[in-house]
């Protein structure tokens, strides 16, 4: 493998890693905001309770992300200064935004939020979760204003071995980016709502005596996730249609995909310009993946009048064992994303090759290792916190307890 090959393949690594706690702190955000709101307006500790267990999940993947996301940006700079020159102004700038966004914004206020229990008014405390959801989704947009860019450039025009805007509100209301943000945020909502379901029918698979909690924790779960599911859907199927009819080489087939990688051949010089036979089908595991949870999904949201869901030991172990799968549903449509633009970094104006930065392949290559191995770790930590925090349960919150107390705030 070359210099390309190898940046490639870290690219796509680093992305999709980054992208599993992208996915759980922008679906849990909204989540954790409806049950402290239920707390501050039906006064239930239970709901307090909720708020805390499922709020630890998210501090936890949220400073995983964070590191993961610092690693991201290091990662860009010494790979792909090529496209860092070529359109810093275009795409550099929502990543520099978002990123002093994410920092002060959300950043400032998650911290009051974790520090504010029992110190701030219970509505002030729950307008700064407020705040940090809005921030969450803000940072998102952001992120694939910056993406959209690449998958469909506009509002430039080039000046000299650079681009330039002409048109900011064309960058901001690029239609690759309002359909992608469209379909990531249910699919966020679908990772965070089914893995919630997950974890709840892991307790009761295992018998519980928090029954109240978990019932409720695994309603919320499955309905959200259920009708995230049908928006997901409906936007990824808005997106094909897009790219049929503006990246139809993404495809990587049919008569006006060929026509236009031979316009292609004939501007740019010779090459493949259709993406990777094997693009289409990882599109269709990820839409299969999504019909069956529209299938089957349904049983379980059925039984969950009168409790009866909590005695089918079957369907909650399908309900524990399947909560890998929105998580490899929404990396898949990530690789589609990116892969199927290939072999151009921004869509049939820069190409990879063009954007990568002038570094041997022995270095790229101790770049990949360190960085998919800094990456490997962060999943792992990740991994084992989150269940650290599920499997001590919500008689173990540490999130609310104020120091010198003698037992966690959750038990009193």
């Amino acid at each position: 493998m070359d210099a390309l090959d190898l940046a490639r393949l870290q690219f796509g690594i680093t992305t999709s890693l980054h992208f599993l706690f992208v996915a759980l702190t922008l679906g849990l955000a909204p989540l954790i905001a409806f049950l402290q709101t239920l707390w501050v307006v039906r006064g239930n500790p239970l709901h307090e309770r909720l708020t805390k267990f499922w709020g630890q999940v998210y501090v936890v993947n949220y400073g995983l992300g964070i590191v993961s996301g610092l690693l991201l940006e290091f990662q860009f700079a010494l790979n792909w200064s090529g496209l860092t020159h070529f359109a810093g102004e275009l795409f550099g700038a929502p990543m520099a935004l978002e990123t002093l966004y994410a920092f002060f914004v959300e950043s400032t206020f998650l911290g009051l939020w974790i520090f504010g229990w029992g110190r701030l008014p219970k509505v002030a405390h729950l307008l700064t979760f407020y705040v940090v959801t809005l921030a969450a989704l803000g940072s998102a947009y952001l992120i694939v204003v910056a993406n959209g860019f690449l998958q469909n450039p506009v509002g430039y025009e080039r000046a000299g071995d650079a681009l330039r805007v002409i048109d900011a509100g064309a960058v901001f209301a690029n239609p690759a980016a309002l359909l992608a943000v469209g379909h990531i945020l249910p699919a966020a909502l679908m990772v965070a709502g089914f893995l919630m379901a997950g974890v709840s029918a892991w307790y009761f698979r295992r018998g519980t005596n928090e029954v109240a909690f978990f019932r409720l924790s695994l309603r919320l779960g499955l309905t959200v996730g259920y009708a995230a599911t049908f928006l997901t859907i409906g936007f990824g199927e808005a997106s094909v249609l897009w790219v049929v009819r503006n990246q139809p080489t993404k495809l990587a087939g049919g008569a006006e995909a060929l026509r236009v990688a031979e316009r292609m051949a004939a501007e740019h010089g010779p090459g493949d310009y259709l993406a990777p036979a094997w693009a289409p089908i990882a599109l269709t595991v990820m839409l299969s993946v999504a019909y069956l949870y529209v299938l089957f999904a349904l049983v379980p949201l059925v039984l969950l009048g009168g409790g009866r869901i909590e005695r089918r030991r079957f369907l909650l172990g399908v309900g524990v064992w399947t909560i890998p799968l929105p998580f490899l549903t929404v990396i898949l449509g990530w690789i589609v994303r990116e892969i199927g633009r290939q072999p151009w970094v921004i869509y049939d104006v820069l190409p990879t090759s063009e954007a990568v930065s002038d570094v041997g392949a022995t270095s790229m290559l101790a770049s990949l290792v360190i960085f998919t191995t800094l990456y490997a770790a962060l999943v792992v930590v990740g991994y084992l916190l989150i269940a650290g925090i599920v499997r001590k349960g919500p008689r173990s919150l540490v999130l609310g307890a104020v120091l010198g107390d003698a037992e966690p705030a959750g038990r009193r």
